[in-house]
Order: C-alpha cells, then structure tokens, then sequence
C-alpha cells in the first residue's frame, strides 16, 4: 500500500476557473465525469468514463477498486470540488445497501484527498440539467451531451449521469464551508 493521499495544490485563480468532479456510484459501474467550469458559465470536458469492478470478486475487492480509481482520478485532475449522487429510495433493500457501499467508497477517496463534497438527489441533477426532475437517461444524456458539446451518442449512461453531476456541483456548490453530505 502506498502512503497517505496528500491533498491536491489549490489552483492559482479559483474565481475563474473551477475543475469539477462527479461521481455516479455503482458496485458494478462507477461513472466519473471532470469538468472546467469558466466564466460566463462556460463548461469544458476534461475527462468522463467508468470505473468497472470484478463482478465475480468479494465485496471488499470491489470496493477498492472503486476506491483507488476515483484516487487516481482526483490524483491525475486536481479537482476542487466533488459532487456524488444523493441516497435515494430503493424498492430493493439488498440494491440500496449495494449501491451504499459504492457510494462510501467513492465519498471516502474524496474525503481523503480533503475536497468539499455534496450529494445531489437525482431529481435534482434531472432538473437542474435538462428542466424536469422526471426527465429519463435518454433526456439526461442529450442535454449533458449538449450543454458540453459533446456527440449525443459518445457518453455511456454512468458517465453521462456523473457529467450531469459535474454541472450540478459547478452551478449549485458555491459555498463549500455549508456543504454537508447526507
């Protein structure tokens, strides 16, 4: 194992640009998204993927690959603020306590490396991006895919979702001393 996580040098002018990261956690799929967020409002792409787990490998293997993953990527990008998906209602217990896993994981390396996080509930990140808090993926991904400038068909749904998050966490976070986490 290597050494403690330091925390990632502050950006020399914070007012003007702000590098975003979002996490749309999963035990099977984590997608991540990096976003510049300029003046006037002006979004640029930096990164976007997924993070796979072994589907076959015990539960804490999955969790620290999710874990070193979104290390590397707060490592590589220096982000300066994390938005994460928020705790939803699930009809299956087993799922949610699944997905709180993934996402414990994902909140744990952000904490590591110090930065401010919130968690937005996913009606909120539906509105805040295409103006309706039912909007399905299909809509989802067509207006991230448009508010970045990105080919509609280039983004995978977890990634897409975690660029949906990226935005929200650049519009919404504007006070990180108030951010709480629930």
């Amino acid at each position: 194992m290597s050494g403690p996580i330091s925390t990632p040098p502050a950006r020399q002018n914070p007012r003007t640009h702000l590098i975003v990261l979002g996490i749309d956690p999963g035990l099977v799929v984590t997608g991540f998204g990096v976003i510049d967020f300029g003046p006037k409002r002006k979004y640029r792409v930096i990164d976007f993927g997924v993070i796979r787990t072994p589907v076959k490998s015990p539960l804490e293997a999955r969790l620290l690959v999710i874990f070193r993953g979104i290390t590397g990527i707060i490592k590589k990008h220096a982000p300066e603020r994390v938005a994460v998906e928020g705790i939803y209602q699930a009809k299956n217990v087993r799922s949610a306590l699944t997905l709180g896993h993934a996402r414990g994981a994902a909140l744990l390396a952000a904490a590591a490396a110090e930065l401010p996080l919130a968690a937005f509930a996913p009606a909120t990140v539906k509105a805040h991006v295409s103006g309706y808090g039912l909007a399905d993926k299909q809509q989802v991904s067509f207006m991230v895919s448009r508010i970045l400038g990105l080919p509609a068909d280039l983004l995978p749904g977890d990634a897409s979702d975690a660029l949906a998050l990226a935005i929200c966490g650049a519009d919404l976070m504007r006070d990180p001393e108030r951010l709480k986490i629930p």
